[in-house]
């Protein structure tokens, strides 16, 4: 089985995996492209170890050094680490010796390519995903998908509630949506509307 059919199933997997499972059940962009990114930076720097005489340890402490960044790295986002793993992989990429010499620059182009796809702005950019924290105590996911869709001026994809607090009289819940552009106008131009905007 050539090398070439073994990356094709891996970016078709990958790409089933990330856009056609995870995504469509959890609407989480930035996870999205976090795995698609870790699994282009892995699949370069297998691919580099397979080709390299460098023995299994350089692979293993290379992983090691991301496990580092994650656990000690609570402000980045899942956006920013997979980022900092493509940076060690291409980094990687560049300082073997490979054989034949053009497989480096074709793995390196080919991560820093999926990663600028990846990661577009045009690429579901209209999904979010946030921490809200409403001023009523509420349990119903049906009435607090249709009262966040009308805060946000968004589709409700996903709420999860994290936490009810009867004593504060709060919810707080974690909400993935998508933006409406022509929904959020019309709400703006309401408000505005109302207290004498024009």
């Amino acid at each position: 089985m050539s090398r070439a059919f073994t990356i094709a199933v891996d970016v078709v997997a990958i790409a089933v995996m990330a856009y056609g499972v995870y995504f469509r059940r959890h609407r989480r962009r930035d996870m999205l492209f976090a795995y698609v990114a870790l699994n282009a930076g892995v699949l370069g720097v297998t691919t580099a170890l397979d080709a390299a005489t460098v023995g299994a340890g350089l692979g293993l402490g290379l992983f090691g050094v991301l496990s580092i960044i994650r656990l000690r790295s609570t402000e980045l986002s899942q956006a920013e680490v997979a980022y900092y793993f493509v940076a060690l992989a291409v980094g990687l990429l560049g300082g073997l010796t490979l054989e034949p010499t053009w497989l480096s620059p074709v793995l390196i182009a080919v991560i820093v390519g999926i990663v600028f796809v990846a990661d577009h702005p045009s690429l579901l950019g209209g999904y979010r995903q946030q921490i809200v924290t409403l001023d009523r105590a509420c349990t119903d996911e049906v009435a607090l998908s249709s009262e966040l869709g009308s805060l946000l001026g968004a589709e409700i994809h996903r709420v999860i509630v994290e936490r009810v607090d009867l004593v504060k009289d709060t919810t707080t819940v974690d909400v993935r949506y998508r933006l409406v552009p022509e929904r959020a106008q019309d709400d703006a131009a309401r408000v505005h509307e109302r207290i004498g905007v024009r």
